[in-house]
């Protein structure tokens, strides 16, 4: 006969329903520690099943010290489960892995995590990615939970980076710099401008002019360095980095 003391300890140990709690220790017949791998087993079978629905919610995490940053993209399939208590302590649990343990072996003991939020949320829950930022100073912004950047900078400080982690989650710059910009996506932009130029009615001097200045202001826009800073529009991104150099930024998000 199951108890309810049984269940209760159960329950209080894996989260789950009352009612999955019970089937399982009686189908281990009263053992705890069978019931269990019982429920381990079925949470791992749930989110087999619920493997190929979209999740296009979530939650992005991250975790600095300045010097490193590991960023966690976790999916769900709605904004109700990304707000769950048992959603954000996945998150925060894989962040603290990563952090502890490294990106890649978190990523291959990430699905035992994850199988048992899928049984208590009933929704697919994926992990989208692990990655780990290090070298130089590291600056983090998160926006909403929903977007995370990292900076690397070279000189500056941890704050100077984060503002410009800051300004990149509100402008998503395509670019660090003119320099950064392949040659063929330059090629690809002029052919595109160029075809608009050639529709105007003015000399060829001129429509040299005008593409030149459309290639101009449609690289400074994505541009991070020429961009205006959000905190002070007066000056620029690289104007305001001083002597600092930004080495890379990443942008994460839940697509």
């Amino acid at each position: 006969m199951i108890t309810a003391e049984q269940v209760k300890q159960l329950r209080d140990k894996t989260g789950v329903s009352v009612m999955q709690c019970k089937k399982a220790l009686e189908e281990a017949n009263g053992d705890m520690e069978t019931a269990l791998l019982v429920l381990k087993k079925k949470s791992t079978e749930v989110a087999e099943k619920k493997a190929d629905r979209s999740t296009m919610d979530g939650l992005v995490s991250l975790k600095t010290d300045g010097a490193k940053a590991v960023v966690v993209v976790l999916n769900c399939e709605t904004d109700f489960v990304a707000k769950n208590e048992d959603f954000i302590k996945l998150s925060n649990d894989l962040v603290e892995k990563a952090w502890a343990e490294g990106a890649e072996k978190t990523t291959a003991s990430a699905a035992d995590m994850i199988s048992p939020v899928v049984q208590k949320t009933g929704e697919n829950i994926q992990l989208g990615k692990i990655e780990e930022v290090s070298g130089g100073i590291i600056g983090t912004y998160v926006h909403n939970g929903k977007m995370a950047v990292v900076v690397k900078l070279e000189g500056g400080s941890t704050e100077l980076a984060r503002d410009v982690a800051m300004h990149t989650a509100a402008m998503k710059p395509e670019f660090v710099s003119r320099e950064n910009i392949a040659e063929d996506v330059k090629v690809k932009m002029a052919e595109l401008f160029k075809k608009e130029v050639d529709e105007s009615d003015r000399p060829e001097e001129i429509k040299a002019k005008m593409l030149a200045g459309k290639l101009d202001t449609y690289f400074k826009e994505r541009t991070l360095l020429d961009q205006p800073f959000v905190k002070n529009p007066d000056t620029t991104v690289g104007a305001m980095l001083g002597t600092a150099k930004v080495i890379d930024f990443k942008i994460y998000t839940l697509a």
